[in-house]
């Protein structure tokens, strides 16, 4: 390991984890030193840490925590990050909001410290420019990497707990320059507008200049020739519980069973939760018991429906050590649960989400990547991170269920990653009999929320103010197309009803939960 010690911008002090000396041009930014050093020691992980924060750096904890090459973990003592919450106008995803008592996926890097493998930086020469600014630069590197592959992590573990320097913050002409060469051009534009609308600036100037800088691309960067494999053992006994919730879909559970009954790696136990709301029904789903299968079957049948309610029953009932929220209409190969332990061992992650293609949709992604949301229907999750998560019953018969699932996780410190290989077909069959349209609180308004308001409690709870107000923005210009009314000021009263409504009933929601 090499520890390289920073101030004001230059290197003061390279040494290597057992405190030897090793010779440097300290004339060079902090970026190409950290490329220099790559190139010279091929196999070592590079730590950088800023030297007012030295004596807090806790190389034993890091040597546990960097348990993979494919990483980048940094850390901000500060509440905000390099970037401050700003950001948040031209980025609606979760790795904005960071929770920084608990490892947390993010692209916000810190110069303040932070570790990766030297292949990574070996794998970007040439690729990504050296910005003089050191933290500029790390932000460009994750924000790039992330999706092909690279892991990215806010880590408090990395210093010693006490008083730690702030960071710098970057002028408005950063900003403007890091959106344009970090997302598409348009996205320059709605800053400008979402702080002339919400902070009453108008920073015309900066968003002249970014247009000096070229966009910055990672087409030509390969992250695929890197291994992986962790050092934590997440896997111990290896067993799997799997839950399914289903109403009215007697054929495709049974199809869904016979593919498990096939795996080369057996669940221990299926947890099913039937749904039927007429009042003295049955079951219909006789096969359970007229059949034999080669794992216990829990079957649990209720008049009440409802998702949310369905899977926090099963999940009451699980006792191995994983478990698989799946779904009644999935299709999968006979190695699903091999494979996917497979990827869990080599990624020492505990939360994995696979991909999940409906028929013949052509696959997005095909990296192992920090997932942005969270499959209640396709996830794998060490059982014992389940002891205080549930699903939120206010997100009842709405949106956004299983993001608040995935987000709740996070905040307990899990990352979900996602897994390209092995994949589960989800066949989105037709929905199954015995179902009542359920009687939403604000069905009888005459003003009807938009968004809904399960999607607006969503936002409200895991992003930040910017977010949700960017959120407002770009959502009154996609509904304009979408509606009636033509006329922008009468479009703009409607909305702003719409919005109100969404939030009342939304703090409504949150009161219940």
């Amino acid at each position: 390991m090499i520890i390289v010690h920073h101030i004001n911008g230059k290197i003061t002090d390279v040494i290597t984890s057992d405190n030897q000396k090793i010779e440097f041009d300290y004339k060079k930014t902090i970026a190409s030193g950290l490329h220099e050093l790559a190139c010279q020691f091929p196999d070592k992980k590079i730590v950088w840490c800023h030297s007012a924060v030295k004596e807090q750096l806790d190389l034993e904890t890091i040597k546990k925590l960097f348990h993979h090459d494919k990483m980048m973990l940094s850390f901000s003592s500060s509440q905000h990050n390099f970037f401050e919450t700003t950001i948040g106008y031209v980025e609606e995803s979760l790795f904005i909001n960071v929770n920084k008592k608990v490892s947390y996926p993010t692209w916000q890097m810190s110069s303040l410290v932070g570790i990766i493998h030297a292949s990574i930086l070996n794998a970007l020469r040439d690729k990504i420019f050296c910005d003089a600014d050191f933290d500029y630069y790390l932000n460009s590197v994750a924000k790039l990497c992330m999706p092909l592959g690279l892991l990215c992590y806010s880590e408090p573990k990395l210093l010693k707990k006490g008083e730690h320097r702030n960071i710098p913050r970057p002028s408005i002409y950063d900003l403007f320059r890091f959106v344009k060469q970090h997302y598409k051009t348009r996205w320059v534009f709605l800053l400008l507008l979402n702080l002339g609308l919400y902070e009453r600036k108008f920073p015309v100037l900066p968003l002249l200049v970014s247009f000096f800088y070229k966009n910055r691309k990672n087409g030509a960067i390969n992250l695929d020739t890197i291994k992986v494999q962790s050092s934590v053992n997440v896997i111990d006994k290896g067993t799997v519980d799997v839950i399914i919730p289903t109403i009215g879909r007697k054929d495709y559970l049974y199809d869904v069973l016979k593919d498990f009954s096939r795996q080369t790696f057996l669940p221990t136990k299926i947890i099913i939760v039937e749904q039927n709301p007429q009042e003295g029904s049955k079951t219909e789903l006789d096969y359970i018991h007229g059949e034999k299968w080669p794992f216990a079957i829990k079957h649990i049948f209720i008049h009440q429906t409802g998702v949310c309610n369905a899977r926090n029953l099963a999940l009451n009932n699980t006792e191995s050590e994983w478990v698989f929220l799946a779904d009644d209409d999935n299709r999968f190969d006979t190695d699903l649960i091999q494979e996917v332990f497979k990827n869990i061992k080599k990624y020492g992650n505990e939360v994995a989400t696979t991909s999940y293609p409906q028929k013949n949709e052509v696959k997005k992604y095909r990296k192992v990547i920090q997932w942005p949301t969270f499959g209640a229907g396709n996830s794998f999750v060490k059982r014992i991170l389940l002891d205080e998560i549930r699903f939120n019953d206010s997100l009842e018969f709405g949106y956004g269920e299983d993001s608040d699932f995935g987000m709740q996780l996070r905040n307990k410190g899990y990352d979900v990653l996602y897994l390209p290989e092995p994949e589960i077909i989800h066949l989105k069959a037709p929905i199954g009999g015995f179902r009542t349209k359920p009687g939403l609180l604000w069905k009888n308004d005459n003003i009807q929320p938009k968004p809904s308001p399960t999607v607006m409690l969503y936002i409200i709870s895991h992003n930040s103010q910017e977010q949700l107000k960017g959120y407002k923005t770009t959502l009154f210009f996609k509904f304009y197309k979408h509606q009636n009314i033509k006329n922008p000021f009468r479009y703009f009263k409607m909305f702003q009803k719409q919005w109100n409504q969404s939030v009342f009933w939304a703090n409504q929601l949150k009161k219940t939960s």
